[in-house]
């Protein structure tokens, strides 16, 4: 698959999801679709659809944003110095769709390597494990366990 950036895609989008993944927006904490979201399957980036993150790798972190120890491919994810906002933090963003994801902070499970992706809802797709195959992202399929 090829995953890119295009108008069609921005113009399909949320004014939230615009705002977040276009503006590097960040949504209101807990009101995200995915926080609280437990079905098996993948996240893709809401404009390119690469594969970003696995539930397998969703954690409950408390913070109010959907929380992933790692991403299923990392060179789909680009983190970048972000000093906005009077904070020194690392900002996450997509490779292919250059969407602003959230952060990632060295606090998360110590066993699972120790990072917390926090993670706009508005700037993810979900695809559950059932459509996974029909969708492209068959490749995928042994990331993602039962919850």
């Amino acid at each position: 698959m090829t995953y890119e950036k295009t108008e069609a895609a921005i113009a399909q989008l949320s004014p939230e999801q615009y705002r977040v993944t276009q503006q590097n927006g960040t949504e209101r904490p807990f009101s995200g679709e995915y926080n609280d979201h437990k079905e098996p399957g993948i996240y893709v980036d809401i404009v390119s659809g690469e594969p970003l993150f696995a539930s397998s790798d969703k954690f409950e972190s408390g913070c109010g944003w959907p929380s992933f120890t790692k991403p299923i491919i990392p060179a789909n994810v680009k983190e970048l110095h972000d000093a906005s906002h009077g904070m020194i933090r690392t900002e996450v963003r997509s490779a292919h769709g250059d969407s602003h994801l959230g952060h990632v902070f060295p606090d998360g499970p110590s066993d699972r390597g120790g990072f917390r992706y926090c993670i706009n809802s508005a700037s993810l797709r979900f695809i559950h494990r059932d459509d996974m195959e029909a969708e492209g992202y068959g490749d995928y399929i042994d990331q993602v366990e039962d919850i």
